[in-house]
């Protein structure tokens, strides 16, 4: 089977999708923005890459969110309630932990069907 590397480069790729099954790792664009922004943010950018890559987010089956702060878990989940589709959530699990750009609120990874 082929490994599909989405727009690749020397240190990573956006995406890599093999076996029906895409990767990927999103960050925010907004570095100046709250929490809630970042993740609404950071949800789009899925969105976008997964309608790109003939997907949605119903498709989702896993996402990881990287918090460095605890105390912004509730608006990250004020954002993230707002988009996903109710019966469609896939598993989830959000940790605390530090993020290398000290801007970034989030960090949020998903595997999705494809």
């Amino acid at each position: 089977m082929s490994i599909v590397r989405v727009k690749p480069e020397a240190r990573m790729s956006d995406a890599v999708i093999h076996n029906q099954t895409l990767y990927y790792t999103g960050v925010p664009e907004n570095l100046d923005a709250d929490a809630y922004e970042q993740t609404a943010n950071t949800l789009a950018q899925i969105d976008a890459l997964l309608a790109e890559l003939d997907s949605d987010k119903t498709r989702i089956l896993d996402a990881t969110i990287f918090l460095p702060d605890a105390a912004d878990f509730a608006a990250m989940n004020k954002a993230w309630d707002e988009w996903v589709v109710a019966g469609q959530a896939p598993v989830r699990c959000t940790v605390q932990a530090k993020l290398m750009n000290p801007r970034y609120k989030i960090e949020i990874k998903i595997i999705a069907a494809v």
